[in-house]
């Protein structure tokens, strides 16, 4: 299939499997493989592990946060020590946020207008202005971000029609402001956000909004808010096909296995979510069947490793009666391995999605994930 050119960033479909697709997003970082997992960088790092822990797990790209980063350590503190690739050490592409959702569902006394979102800080109270250009501008600009998102307004759920509306409509008027703020830049990326909750029609007028702006990729943003996996298929279901097939396609902030394997039917490309550090912490480490807690008792003499046939460290080298022991003390290292492991875990099953792609067997794959 031929290539596409977005900026600097080539994004070539190698194989289909009904909607869904596997192929690479070049960027002048290094080459993304889809469908791609990013684990969440949230403070300038994934939680409990080293980047190189990260590549070594599979990740061809991670996810920063505008909104943490920009009230610390101060986005134009790590511009001054040389942008978040230099500041955290990871050499390979980033895509960072837009720091709207953190700042509705996080600041104190956040206080919307069509200029943008005025806030306090959840960490010490101190007053800011979050615009379309600021967010572009702490992202490209400070940050350094390889791919940077529009400035949005997820829509809270529920949302009546009418409200769910006002919201999407005020997310397009950010998106023609993200896109001029952005401009044309041949290095780094902008990608634009889909709105409308679970409304057919709101979701149909904001892709095809969004497409007609010329964004170098597009989001579906606004779900896993609490609508229920029936309604988020099946909202995918009606997005998806209004957005470009040339354009690469990322569902934001979703990352049960079923939610990704049912998304990548439906053609999603990218993916982020918190899920496999925030387990690890909490002694959970992921497989097909779902999560297991290593917490209880049936693990304090079991000596098999979590899942051998990963190439992880965590995974294969330790028994589950040490991480059992770990958990079950408090241990750092419990933290550790069990963050490295579910990261390799995600990235293994990316890569299981895009071989299943290429030889067309994803509905098998499907029957295997159904319900985890």
């Amino acid at each position: 299939m031929a290539a596409v050119k977005v900026s600097n960033f080539v994004f070539e479909c190698e194989a289909t499997d009904g909607a869904a697709r596997c192929g690479v997003l070049a960027t002048p970082r290094g080459d993304i493989r889809t469908p791609a997992f990013m684990p969440v960088g949230t403070a300038a790092t994934v939680k409990a592990l080293t980047m190189d822990m990260v590549r070594d797990a599979g990740a061809d790209i991670i996810l920063g946060n505008t909104y943490h980063l920009m009230l610390r350590p101060g986005a134009e503190r790590i511009h001054r020590l040389g942008g978040l690739h230099h500041f955290c050490g990871w050499d390979g592409p980033i895509l960072t946020d837009s720091g709207g959702f953190q700042v509705f569902s996080l600041a104190a006394l956040a206080r919307k207008t069509e200029e943008g979102v005025t806030f306090q800080s959840h960490i010490d109270g101190s007053r800011h202005l979050l615009t379309p250009e600021r967010s572009i501008e702490i992202q490209a600009d400070l940050l350094g971000a390889d791919i940077s998102m529009q400035f949005d307004e997820c829509t809270p759920f529920p949302a009546t029609h009418e409200e769910a509306q006002s919201s999407m409509e005020l997310s397009l008027r950010w998106a023609e402001r993200s896109r001029a703020a952005f401009g044309e830049r041949e290095d780094q990326a902008l990608f634009g956000i889909v709105q409308g909750s679970v409304f057919e029609d709101l979701r149909a007028h904001s892709a095809k909004a969004l497409t007609g702006m010329g964004f170098d990729g597009y989001a579906v943003g606004g779900l896993a808010v609490g609508e229920g996996f029936d309604a988020m298929v099946q909202t995918l279901g009606h997005t998806v096909p209004h957005l470009p097939a040339d354009k690469p396609r990322y569902l934001m902030g979703v990352g049960r296995p079923v939610d990704i394997v049912e998304a990548v039917a439906r053609g999603i490309d990218m993916f982020d979510c918190v899920i496999p550090t925030r387990s690890g912490r909490h002694g959970q480490a992921w497989s097909d069947a779902g999560p297991v807690n290593l917490k209880k008792a049936c693990f304090a003499e079991d000596q098999r490793p979590l899942d051998e046939t990963l190439d992880c460290p965590a995974s294969r080298d330790y028994a589950c009666a040490y991480l059992h022991h770990l958990v079950r003390a408090n241990e750092y290292l419990g933290a550790i391995l069990l963050s490295w492991h579910n990261v390799a875990y995600f990235e293994n099953l990316m890569a299981r999605i895009r071989t299943a792609i290429r030889e067309g067997r994803l509905d098998a794959l499907r029957q295997q994930i159904s319900g985890a």
